[in-house]
């Protein structure tokens, strides 16, 4: 039991909010790349971004795993995106905020190569080719993104 859900029920929660988390953080990216700040779909993403990894440390812990590393790495980047946003340093925020949501993408694509089986056909332990161009790809096209968004420079509302 877990905030006295199932295990089933917790893990669904979590996949749902990281899944809104994500919606909401790509439309919040491209619609800043297109020079508009949605202050309320940031909002949700920011939330949403921060539950998901806080709901992810909640999962048991036997040991430390990659998936530790990454949530803990989210959280920092995390601290200083809700800093930056504070603060209306629009820069910083979005290149932070553009790493949390790569983050997230990051690990849903881990999810689906593990979960979905053609894709776990392909890379069935995470080190083989289609993994890493899957990833390779997903890290090239947020960095564009990001310094798409970055050129455009929307301001907060």
């Amino acid at each position: 039991m877990l905030l006295g859900l199932s295990i089933e029920t917790f893990t669904l929660l979590h996949v749902v909010i990281s899944l809104v988390g994500i919606a909401t953080g790509l439309v919040w990216l491209l619609s800043a790349i297109g020079g508009r700040w949605l202050a309320a779909w940031n909002a949700v993403f920011l939330i949403t971004t921060v539950a998901t990894t806080v709901t992810g440390f909640m999962f048991p812990i036997t040991a430390f795993t990659p998936a530790l590393g990454v949530g803990a790495l989210s959280l920092a980047v995390l601290a200083l995106a809700v800093a930056a946003h504070i603060r209306r340093w629009p820069v910083t925020y979005l290149v932070t905020a553009s790493v949390a949501l790569y983050l997230n993408c990051f690990v849903a694509v881990v999810q689906a190569f593990q979960k979905i089986t053609a894709l776990n056909n392909l890379a069935p332990t995470g080190s083989e080719p289609p993994f890493a161009m899957a990833q390779g790809a997903l890290l090239l096209g947020f960095v564009a993104l990001g310094w798409l968004a970055i050129r455009r420079r929307p301001i907060p509302a």
